[in-house]
């Protein structure tokens, strides 16, 4: 008996799938990774940008505080040493190098608001982009793994079956051969091959049908929906690419675009430099330090092969003194000085300041101070008036509105103002006083007594005159009287120690120096810290020692700044730190 039912054979088509879905699998992997890459290298040139902008600021930074600690201070000596053409170059110099540091902080912000923060907001953005394409990628994937499993279990289920109805076949092919069996049983077996026949040609087309709807699906994957999404990352990262590139150009032009400002203050520069003058801060130097005293005459030769007699040279320096054998001691002791006028006051050396009329310098220096002084007065006058004017506007707005305030209230405003100018005009008449007699000293005097310093004359009394002729006997012989001593006691009295440094005083010990002390007032010497010096004058009380560092120099320094060692043997030296 032969079989009713066809033999039925599996297809082979569906074993070529699994290797393009795995490969499509792999594709999505690398273009993970490669774009994941790209946002990578977008963040570190981010981090370049932000750590060069950080760079800019603090050079910027390092530029402004060295251009402000070398700005001169106000109201200070300093400052006024800046009046010199070179010293204003410098300050040129400072102000261009603060300017060029602005164009550092421009540099910074630009970079900042242009390339840094466009890129950091672009990176987000990028990264919610790249994030949909490859939930689309992924989602894409998912729908046709899921067909794909689909169309399996269809092929099992169609294989499954194929075989159950071969075998529900052999079984009735060998129930009705059998002839034992009975024919209940042989249709039986029958009905059930027919069965799992009818299965099969039911899987058989549903496997079909799923075949043709995988084939359509993964057409549309491959052809369609994987290459969309694959030309939107790749549009994605194109643009990434030309974004680093134009923020790379935009680099350099923030650094271009500052370069004409730089290259101004360079020139700013050079050309302080170019109206340096020489001859002009020369020029400065002598209007600053000329004193107006004339050169002394020259000193006659004194005969003392005459016995008993010698002559008084009227243009000697010592002509106002009288003194002919303090002169000759001058003589020898004065080595190398010219200018005996320049000593000043030993108090005023001390305390660092001058008499309130300024008589302690050069004709030429008072008069210039005495011209600054009136100035500074006639300009608080000028305020103090200024501010009369207001009160008065103001107290007559008050009479006329009385609501806005009570007039009389301004009386006693006006009364300190007014006292305050009278003082203050008092004080131009003071000075104005001193600055005509100085100008009237300044022309060239001719009499050789007149070609002294201007100190020196103020201190040839008639009483050192008186003491100078008591010096003579009535037949012209020197005499070693009282009057001698009285006159060198007047003199140090009136000079207070003008001349003390024309014979060195002995050295009566050492000291070292504790500090660093900067001697700027005349008399005073500057110290470095731990510089051994010799001490030829202790400390008498008002806080300052004499000190010598050698032949030619020596002063005063502040007894605190020294540790002091007396010798012992010298006259009434004690020993202190």
């Amino acid at each position: 008996m032969g079989s009713c039912l066809p033999k039925l054979v599996l297809p082979m088509e569906w074993s070529i799938y699994t290797t393009p879905v795995e490969r499509s699998q792999d594709q999505f992997d690398n273009l993970e990774k490669h774009t994941q890459w790209g946002i990578d290298i977008l963040e570190k040139y981010i981090k370049f940008v932000k750590e060069r902008t950080e760079i800019e600021i603090s050079y910027a930074k390092q530029l402004r505080n060295l251009s402000k600690k070398y700005q001169p201070k106000k109201n200070s000596k300093e400052e006024e040493e800046y009046k010199y053409t070179s010293c204003k170059a410098f300050i040129s110099t400072l102000n261009e190098m603060n300017d060029y540091a602005g164009q550092h902080e421009v540099i910074s912000e630009n970079m900042t608001s242009h390339i840094t923060v466009e890129l950091t907001r672009y990176v987000q953005e990028l990264k919610q982009e790249r994030k949909s394409h490859f939930h689309d990628g992924r989602k894409a994937q998912q729908h046709i793994e899921t067909c794909w499993k689909q169309l399996e279990s269809s092929k099992r289920r169609f294989e499954r079956d194929c075989k159950e109805a071969d075998r529900a076949q052999q079984y009735f092919e060998k129930m009705d051969a059998d002839i034992n069996v009975t024919k209940a049983d042989v249709e039986k077996a029958r009905q059930q091959a027919q069965l799992r026949h009818q299965m099969a040609e039911d899987s058989k087309a549903d496997y079909s049908s799923t075949l043709q709807k995988f084939n359509h699906e993964q057409h549309e994957h491959y052809y369609t929906h994987i290459p969309s999404i694959f030309q939107k990352i790749q549009e994605m990262e194109e643009k990434r690419i030309v974004r680093i590139g134009e923020s790379m150009k935009t680099y350099a032009e923030v650094d271009r675009q500052v370069i004409p400002i730089i290259g101004k203050c360079l020139d700013g520069i050079a050309k302080a430099a170019e109206s340096i003058d020489q001859k002009n801060d020369s020029q400065l130097v002598i209007e600053a330090y000329k004193s107006g005293f004339e050169p002394p005459g020259d000193i006659e030769f004194e005969d003392y092969t005459q016995p008993m007699k010698r002559t008084i040279s009227e243009t000697s320096l010592s002509n106002s003194k009288g003194d002919s054998k303090t002169e000759l001691k001058f003589a020898s002791k004065s080595k190398g000085k010219l200018w005996p006028f320049i000593k000043k006051n030993k108090l005023s050396l001390k305390l660092g300041a001058g008499p309130e009329d300024f008589s302690h310098l050069p004709p030429e220096q008072r008069r210039k101070k005495l011209q600054q002084k009136v100035d500074e007065l006639n300009k608080e006058i000028q305020k103090e008036t200024d501010q009369r004017d207001a009160i008065t506007k103001m107290k007559d707005v008050y009479i006329k509105n009385p609501q806005m305030g009570d007039p009389g209230s301004l009386d006693h405003k006006l009364i300190e103002v007014g006292q305050n100018i009278e003082k203050l005009r008092l004080e131009v008449q003071k000075f104005e006083a001193w600055l005509t007699e100085v100008e009237g000293r300044l022309p060239v005097r001719g009499d050789q007594a007149r070609r002294q310093s201007g100190m020196y004359e103020a201190q040839t009394t008639p009483s050192v005159n008186n003491c100078a002729q008591d010096r003579e006997s009535p037949d012209g012989s020197y005499t070693e009287e009282q009057s001698q001593e009285n006159e060198l006691k007047m003199m140090a009295t009136d000079f207070d120690d003008e001349f003390d440094d024309e014979e060195p005083l002995p050295t009566i010990g050492t000291c070292k120096a504790l500090y660093t002390f900067e001697g700027q007032n005349e008399g005073t010497i500057s110290i470095a810290e731990g510089e051994i010096l010799y001490v030829i004058e202790e400390d008498k009380g008002d806080g300052w020692t004499r000190i010598r560092r050698n032949e030619d120099e020596e002063g005063y320094v502040p007894t605190s700044y020294v540790e002091v060692y007396l010798d012992k043997n010298a006259k009434g030296a004690m020993t202190y730190i």
